[in-house]
């Protein structure tokens, strides 16, 4: 797919692109079998619309848990009416009933992981088996575990047939303050929430409004030794560019 030596050139350019030309680089080379991925994040808002008035009309999807806020759900309708699409929904095999039923009432108290890996983890690995591109909002600014992303990776996605994956993150380099300048600006559609002191907005069981000076990604998994979900964690092996 991309061997060591364009990927370290992509790496390159990419740093000197805008994020507009790193989509359009994007489907130039893979056209709908790149995929956005999204949470309704301010990045994924201002990428989505960044490709859109490109006229680049890259699928988008989503991961429904069963456990989202109902603000997040409205929002998914109202932004399919703003921009015209359809966002796929990707649910997990286990209602939170059956889930319950399996692993027992309230996971997400007792073993965050687990929750997360079957209502995320397991949902986004069967969309990516169709695709050869994902789509990230990921930004380096929203925290530690976030700080040395790349505009473009490549990860191993199975290793018993070889097959690779290329993660791309167009707006690795945008602070928050330009992602919210970008969507009060063009009047695009956002999680009421973020109104109201969550700054960064996942399944509700999970998720608390943020104080002043905390960090961006706070409010997720509170009392918890876990700062992500395993959805950017879970790819078995990235390959490195250096050569």
């Amino acid at each position: 797919m991309i061997a060591a030596a364009e990927l370290k050139a992509l790496d390159q350019l990419f740093s000197r692109q805008s994020t507009e030309e790193i989509l359009a680089w994007a489907w130039d080379r893979f056209g709908t079998r790149a995929s956005i991925g999204t949470s309704f994040q301010g990045a994924g808002l201002v990428m989505i619309h960044c490709a859109r008035r490109q006229g680049l009309n890259f699928p988008v999807f989503t991961l429904d848990t069963g456990l989202l806020f109902p603000e997040t759900l409205e929002l998914k309708a109202r932004l399919e009416a703003f921009f015209g699409i359809v966002i796929e929904s990707l649910e997990p095999d286990l209602t939170v009933t059956e889930q319950a039923d399996v692993h027992g009432p309230e996971l997400w108290r007792r073993t965050p992981d687990l929750c997360c890996t079957v209502r995320k983890v397991l949902p986004l690995r069967d969309k990516l088996a169709e695709v050869d591109c994902w789509i990230t909002g990921l930004r380096r600014d929203q925290s530690q575990t976030r700080a040395n992303v790349g505009a473009i990776e490549l990860y191993t996605f199975d290793e018993a047939s070889g097959r690779d994956i290329v993660k791309l993150n167009p707006m690795a380099a945008w602070s928050r303050e330009a992602i919210w300048d970008h969507i009060r600006r063009h009047e695009i559609p956002y999680n009421p929430l973020h109104d109201r002191g969550y700054r960064s907005i996942g399944c509700w069981p999970c998720t608390r409004q943020t104080a002043n000076g905390e960090g961006e990604r706070a409010g997720r998994w509170t009392g918890f030794a876990k700062v992500e979900c395993g959805i950017h964690t879970f790819l078995p092996k990235k390959i490195d560019f250096q050569i």
